[in-house]
């Protein structure tokens, strides 16, 4: 499985693919000189609404997390930032 790793000002966001539209929307905003996006839920959800602006600190990371965990990483043992994937 494929998950993002969204990074925004410090704080952690895990989203599946694709995000191409979520990377256009954000992208948009910031050339706006700033705006709200929503950020979705991994797992669906209503999302975060977050305002982008210039010079905002934004970093992807792109994981492939094997469908067989660890049940080192379901017990909160494990890397943390596959813990906040809530597998």
């Amino acid at each position: 499985m494929i998950v993002n790793k969204l990074t925004i000002d410090g704080r952690d966001y895990f989203l599946p693919d694709p995000v191409d539209r979520l990377k256009a929307d954000i992208l948009e905003a910031v050339r706006a000189g700033g705006g709200y996006v929503t950020i979705p839920g991994l797992r669906g959800g209503p999302g975060v609404s977050i305002l982008f602006s210039p010079g905002m600190p934004v970093t992807w990371v792109k994981m492939e997390i094997a469908d067989s965990t660890p049940a080192a990483v379901h017990e909160g043992h494990g890397d943390e930032a596959l813990d906040a994937l809530d597998l």
